[in-house]
């Protein structure tokens, strides 16, 4: 059963109520949860400074600047590309997720905005700034 609130205002909208929305979230979706929960904490981040402090002296056993840039260069490299496409994608999700929230309250206000010229307005302001959006988490 989906529950949705046909929007009676000039766009005509259908909103989708958050509760359409599947629960299901895909193997890569729960790995980048885990991974934007795991790289937001305060030890993660003592674990990366202590990552650089450890590399700094590294150099007196390399021996050579070259590689010894490359080392960290490399590193650093690989992790913050990783890191980016796991966060955007908990981002993406979030966003989504705040989306379908605004249009559900949208919808819900233009149901009872029939019953008071006040709500009505509130209504056709409230999608006038946020922009009443049908889409749904993939």
């Amino acid at each position: 059963m989906t529950n949705t609130v046909t929007g009676t205002g000039s766009t005509g909208s259908t909103a989708h109520m958050p509760s359409d929305v599947s629960p299901g979230i895909g193997l890569f979706d729960r790995f980048a949860g885990a991974a934007s929960r795991f790289a937001s904490r305060a030890w993660f981040f003592a674990f990366c400074v202590l990552l650089v402090l450890v590399w700094a002296p590294s150099y007196f056993l390399i021996g050579t600047v070259d590689t010894w840039q490359l080392i960290i260069n490399t590193v650093t490299t690989i992790v913050t590309f990783l890191m980016v496409a796991l966060l955007q994608n908990s981002q993406t999700r979030a966003d989504e997720a705040v989306q379908d929230k605004l249009n559900a309250l949208a919808g819900l206000m233009e149901v009872h905005a029939d019953e008071s010229p006040e709500l009505r307005k509130a209504t056709e302001e409230l999608r006038r700034a946020v922009g009443l959006e049908d889409r749904e988490s993939s």
